[in-house]
């Protein structure tokens, strides 16, 4: 772990080890929040060999950072961590993780949700999967009205 609150690699990562540098011995986190993706093997009906991801340096960690500070200002946390994986993947592959620590459980359940709403439906990410009919591109991010509108977020508002 890097100290950084946000880390888009290549590499895999241990969430034991994420969750330990979080927290670093801060007597104040009673609660921890985690949320890890992994690679499915079908999507919209297909069978997938293995994705790539895609995004733009700078930008996306840029935007990932601004919703921690979201975050924070929503609820009452004493931080958060965010990784998300690009390049090749494969089925059962780990791919994000969003971790929270605070004081008290909902408000890392929470703020783990909102991040997680977040990645899903407005982070810059873009993947190729490899399906039985070949390759195809697809924007990474779902339209999903509803989980945005519980957090007062309009599409492209974000």
């Amino acid at each position: 772990m890097t100290g950084a609150r946000v880390s888009i690699q290549t590499e895999d990562f241990d969430l034991q080890e994420e969750v330990a540098a979080l927290r670093a011995g801060d007597a104040r986190v009673g609660a921890v929040c985690s949320f890890i993706g992994t690679v499915r093997d079908r999507n919209d009906g297909s069978a997938i060999a293995s994705m790539e991801l895609e995004h733009y340096p700078g930008m996306t960690e840029k935007a990932i950072e601004a919703m921690i500070d979201e975050a924070h200002r929503r609820f009452d946390i004493l931080g958060a961590r965010v990784i998300h994986r690009v390049g090749l993947l494969q089925p059962l592959d780990q791919i994000m993780m969003v971790a929270v620590v605070s004081a008290h459980r909902g408000e890392s359940f929470q703020a783990c949700e909102f991040l997680m709403d977040y990645l899903k439906t407005q982070a810059p990410f873009w993947k190729k999967e490899q399906t039985p009919e070949g390759a195809r591109w697809v924007d990474a991010r779902v339209d999903d009205d509803t989980a945005l509108a519980r957090w007062g977020i309009t599409t492209g508002n974000a």
